[in-house]
């Protein structure tokens, strides 16, 4: 086992630091003491997350810093909160507490090793194929992917279980049990425990079967990540981060879908199910030129203005009525809109001082109705916006600097002229 420990570190990145996720379950156990016999490694860090969701939780925590101090191994333990959010499952909550834990701690450079193995991804692939995923979810685990400032890499990923328990005797290690390993409610326990066993009982080497599938779907969906690129530099819109409607109109619906996940992907936003993914092509592709299309999931929304799709994280509403007095020195953060006005700010962009401005000096939203002198004409906003191409969602956020009942500047944009 240690040798092919080593053949796995060999096809990971380097790292400035290893450090190993620390359960106090057999498979890490096994993984952190292989890993404190290598000679030549870079500094080994054993983190152990605390979940606080088990009654015995300290007592994992203890146990494993007794074992990194017999080790002679650098222990921290980070402590979460993973209670579930609404409609959340409590392993998914787990799951997502104990990795932006990890991230966190991590530093540039930092490789971060689990002990998933060969079973681990049997059972991860059964649960996605069972999920209706397609070959990103079916591809299970790779070997290492990134995380944080470093990457997480999963060495023990052609070992099997039974590899791991006699590892453990040989060296005489002990170990802490999870309860809620044992706990047939939750999906993974029961493919575990009854589903698996069976398929064993059939198919001996079921789990090298389903490991060999994993890898299969995971070249599969490189190919289809590489199409994505391809497609992705003829999709482009005019505005940076954009996608053309009417190039993308061009493609066959797989290819639509593809390309749609690739871009979605580029941008780090999450993926949308398939039945949201057909209902944004419907509307983003069938929909009137000047139509507000807005599909939205948790996490994610993509509208469509003119002929350019956008995709961002949810935006939430501008603050209706938004009227701040502002004496033209102060910095001023306008809600809802990520913009902090200064003066000097203001004088680099617009060329003139706010402070000097006729009073009283405000800072609003649009609310309608607004007018700018511009070119020796009172303009409306509304049109000028229109014209220069920016997308309603962008204009409700623009913060519009008043002098007295005059609209004096628009931000980023337009100067007014004085009277």
């Amino acid at each position: 086992m240690p040798e092919r420990l080593c053949q796995a570190l060999g096809r990971l990145p380097p790292a400035r630091r290893r450090l190993a996720a620390l359960s106090g379950g057999l498979d890490s156990v096994v993984l952190l003491h292989a890993l404190a016999g290598l000679e030549c490694a870079p500094p080994l860090i054993a983190v152990h997350v605390h979940h606080g969701l088990s009654p015995r939780a300290e007592a994992w925590a203890a146990a494993c810093e007794a074992l990194c101090r017999r080790l002679g191994v650098t222990f921290h333990c980070l402590r979460v909160d993973a209670a579930p959010g609404r409609g959340e499952s409590p392993e998914a909550a787990a799951r997502h507490a104990r990795y932006g834990a990890l991230a966190a701690f991590m530093q540039p450079g930092d490789g971060l090793l689990t002990a998933h193995h060969r079973r681990d991804q049997a059972e991860t692939l059964l649960l996605q194929l069972l999920r209706g995923s397609g070959p990103a979810g079916l591809a299970a685990m790779p070997l290492w992917q990134p995380l944080g400032p470093g990457w997480h890499g999963r060495p023990l990923l052609e070992v099997d279980r039974p590899q791991l328990e006699a590892y453990a005797r040989a060296h005489g290690l002990d170990w802490v049990e999870d309860e809620s390993n044992q706990d047939p409610a939750l999906d993974r326990n029961r493919l575990r425990h009854e589903i698996l066993p069976l398929l064993r009982a059939r198919w001996p080497a079921v789990d090298a079967t389903l490991a060999r599938a994993a890898a299969l779907q995971a070249e599969a969906q490189d190919l289809l990540a590489e199409r994505a690129r391809e497609d992705l530099e003829t999709l482009r819109g005019e505005d940076p981060g954009t996608l053309s409607v009417a190039a993308l109109a061009r493609l066959r619906r797989p290819r639509q879908r593809n390309a749609l996940r690739g871009w979605l992907e580029e941008k780090g936003l999450p993926l949308p199910g398939r039945a949201r993914l057909e209902s944004l092509l419907q509307q983003a592709l069938g929909a009137a030129p000047d139509a507000a299309v807005r599909v939205a999931w948790p996490g994610a929304e993509v509208r469509r203005y003119r002929d350019a799709l956008h995709a961002m994280a949810p935006l939430a509403a501008p603050p209706p009525g938004l009227c701040l007095p502002w004496d033209g020195r102060t910095p001023l953060a306008v809600p809802g809109t990520g913009v902090t006005l200064t003066r000097d700010g203001v004088m680099r962009c617009h060329g003139l001082d706010p402070a000097a401005l006729p009073a009283p000096v405000t800072v609003g939203l649009r609310r309608g109705g607004e007018r700018l002198r511009l070119g020796g004409r009172t303009r409306v906003l509304k049109k000028l916006l229109q014209a220069r191409g920016i997308p309603p969602w962008e204009r409700e956020r623009i913060p519009l600097i008043h002098a007295g009942d005059r609209l004096a500047v628009v931000w980023g944009l337009w100067t007014a002229e004085r009277p």
